[in-house]
């Protein structure tokens, strides 16, 4: 491949910021992931808008969504690669990241490809509302994922991406880590789901979930996963079977990456 659209080399920039002593855990890995979910999660199959392609949360509109307060952290961390490498456009910049750092945090290949555009306008920004809220239940989740075109496993296998972060009460409103191993990927968060009796917790009237401990938190969405049966299901082959939980976890996100993207035939080779 030239050194004019050298992506391995983009890979290799993205590697090496993710060590990020200071920031949360010490990486940059988990909110990188967060940027390419939220960059892509605004999709709806019904007008097929949104979505990764446009990059639109560079716009004041969708960056101040408060269902993405805190992503400013990973754009500034992937400004200086976007600098080196003009010719990638953020949309791609952006979900690459993810992939990456999913990767890198011991989690499966994700399948990508190229070919993104970045919008230029705000008015093409999507409407705000479509991300989940970690407040409501199953119901939302669905109805979320749905407008997506999301199945129920692949729902749970997406939410399996809590192995990885931490909530904010300055960003979401919510506090800790879902796991002991915030910048590892894992199958832990569906173990820990299902083996710890969660009790209510209110953070600054926020209602979430704690360990006895009080190390650990879990969401109202999260908690749905096992109050509702077909979800719980799915949660309970995840928590037995961590390569059944990588294999669809790699389908279902690399498929979050392609929602309403359309690409040129030279760009459409799978890296």
């Amino acid at each position: 491949m030239s050194n004019e659209k050298d992506y391995n080399a983009v890979r290799e920039a993205i590697k090496q910021i993710l060590p990020q002593p200071g920031y949360d855990d010490g990486s940059a890995g988990p909110v990188l992931v967060r940027l390419a979910w939220h960059a892509s999660g605004t999709y709806d199959i019904h007008t097929n808008t949104g979505g990764s392609n446009g990059a639109t949360m560079r716009f004041a509109m969708e960056a101040n969504d408060p269902a993405n307060a805190g992503l400013e952290h990973a754009r500034k961390f992937l400004e200086p690669i976007k600098q080196k490498f003009p010719w990638i456009s953020y949309a791609d910049l952006w979900t690459l990241a993810g992939v990456v750092a999913i990767e890198e945090m011991g989690g499966p290949v994700v399948p990508w490809r190229p070919g993104r555009k970045d919008k230029t306008q705000e008015d093409e920004c999507p409407p705000i509302g479509r991300l989940p809220d970690a407040a409501h239940t199953q119901q939302h989740v669905r109805d979320v994922f749905y407008r997506m075109g999301f199945t129920d496993r692949e729902i749970v296998a997406l939410i399996g991406a809590h192995s990885i972060g931490r909530c904010h009460k300055d960003r979401s409103g919510y506090d800790g880590p879902w796991t002991y191993t915030p910048t590892r990927f894992s199958n832990q968060f569906f173990v820990l789901l299902l083996s710890i009796s969660w009790s209510v917790k209110n953070v600054n009237g926020n209602i979430q979930f704690k360990d006895h401990e009080d190390e650990l938190m879990m969401l109202p969405a999260d908690i749905a996963l096992i109050i509702d049966p077909k979800f719980r299901e799915i949660v309970e082959i995840y928590a037995k079977d961590k390569k059944v939980f990588f294999n669809d976890f790699a389908s279902a996100f690399g498929k979050l990456l392609e929602l309403g993207v359309t690409r040129n035939v030279s760009d459409a080779s799978k890296l």
